[in-house]
């Protein structure tokens, strides 16, 4: 955390949160939240962060992850037909 924590009020966490910079974001709410524990607003834009961090995939991965189900089910159906054929010969 920065020493300069004038900067970290819930303006700035939404402000980071829509940067897509979660974990700044998050790093706010958890300081504002050592502050005033009993602030729900603070506790619901908290989750709603780690919400969103934890169920964010990498850019491309689930297009990466359908190209690899789709080759599984290629060479799947390969080594059908190779049995087949060797079957018929």
């Amino acid at each position: 955390m920065i020493t300069d924590d004038i900067f970290y009020t819930k303006t700035m966490a939404k402000v980071y949160t829509d940067q897509g910079k979660l974990d700044k974001a998050a790093e706010i709410y958890k300081y504002l939240l050592n502050e005033e524990p009993e602030r729900q607003d603070l506790i619901d834009a908290l989750a709603e962060i780690d919400k969103k961090r934890y169920n964010k995939a990498p850019e491309g991965l689930s297009q990466l992850f359908g190209t690899w189900i789709d080759l599984v089910l290629v060479h799947n159906r390969l080594q059908k037909l190779k049995k087949l054929n060797r079957l018929l010969k």
